[in-house]
């Protein structure tokens, strides 16, 4: 497999860690909130850097790029939560981002595993 497979695939698990973070009955916002940055920082030292060879990685990349943002504000706001009601509402939220990363980094890999760009995904429909 090719450099940017794997690249991606450590990104998957840095989003799975995060994930098993989340899911946690004790939640523990500050290590989340660590791990974030640690894949944050992966995701714009390594993966941003790679040559996009295609139009739907470009946007997928640019989707991951939004929702690693919007993840951050995620984990603002659960930290703040006060509240027992919105503690949840924050977590299940956060833990929603976290799956429409991950289809968006299994669509890349899909992309990268078949060695088709643009041609040979047409017509097949990735779940995002």
């Amino acid at each position: 497999m090719s450099q940017k497979y794997d690249k991606y695939l450590k990104l998957l698990g840095l989003i799975a860690g995060l994930q098993s973070q989340s899911a946690l009955e004790a939640v523990n916002v500050s290590k989340l909130r660590l791990a974030l940055v640690e894949s944050q920082e992966f995701f714009g030292e390594e993966i941003v850097p790679l040559p996009d060879t295609d139009a739907k990685e470009r946007s997928y990349r640019t989707e991951i790029s939004k929702q690693l943002r919007l993840l951050e504000i995620d984990v603002m706001f659960l930290q703040g939560a006060r509240q027992s009601i919105t503690f949840d509402k924050r977590l299940n939220q956060t833990i929603e981002r976290l799956v429409i990363i991950k289809q968006y980094c299994l669509a890349v890999l899909q992309i990268e595993g078949t060695g088709l760009g643009e041609q040979g995904t047409e017509g097949r429909e990735i779940d995002t």
